[in-house]
């Protein structure tokens, strides 16, 4: 419930935070792992990884305890904020808040996925992958399922010829 309090913005750095540096559930490599996992599942990634944790820390109980207690208390805090942003949204100082507030949500994500790139740049391959993507995303923006077979299918090429 913690992580769903707080998580307004950007719920993927703090859930990092909770989940590898403070309560030490996964190391770096799992949880990089489990959201690449989770990013081809249909749903939010954040969500589809409080189910596959909580599954495996607790079954099914786990999962769904895991599901609410992310989602309850959010949930709440944001029909009341929007009954307050219907009547402010067109002033100029909310506008500015709402652009400030994405700001510093691109600069979280953009700060966990550096954190994210260091115990998997291990290889050119791996940097070639995360080039690729960023360049056929930003050019084509197909759909995330799509680019990430795309991707597979020529990192499994790749590391097939070099294991043969």
């Amino acid at each position: 419930m913690k992580l769903g309090l707080m998580g307004f913005g950007g719920v993927l750095p703090l859930a990092h935070r909770m989940i590898v540096e403070q309560q030490k559930w996964l190391d770096e490599s799992q949880f990089t792992n489990l959201l690449g996992i989770c990013q081809l599942l249909p749903g939010g990634n954040i969500i589809n990884m409080s189910v596959a944790i909580g599954m495996q820390f607790q079954g099914i109980k786990g999962a769904i305890s895991s599901v609410l207690g992310l989602i309850f208390a959010p949930t709440v805090i944001v029909l009341m904020i929007y009954q307050v942003y219907e009547h402010f949204q067109y002033l100029t100082v909310v506008r500015h808040l709402i652009q400030g507030l994405a700001a510093a949500a691109a600069g979280l994500l953009f700060a966990t996925g550096f954190k994210m790139l260091r115990p998997i740049l291990k290889s050119k391959l791996t940097l070639l992958t995360i080039t690729l993507t960023f360049i056929f995303m930003l050019l084509f923006k197909p759909p995330l399922a799509l680019t990430l077979l795309i991707l597979l299918t020529i990192n499994f090429l790749i590391l097939g010829v070099k294991k043969s």
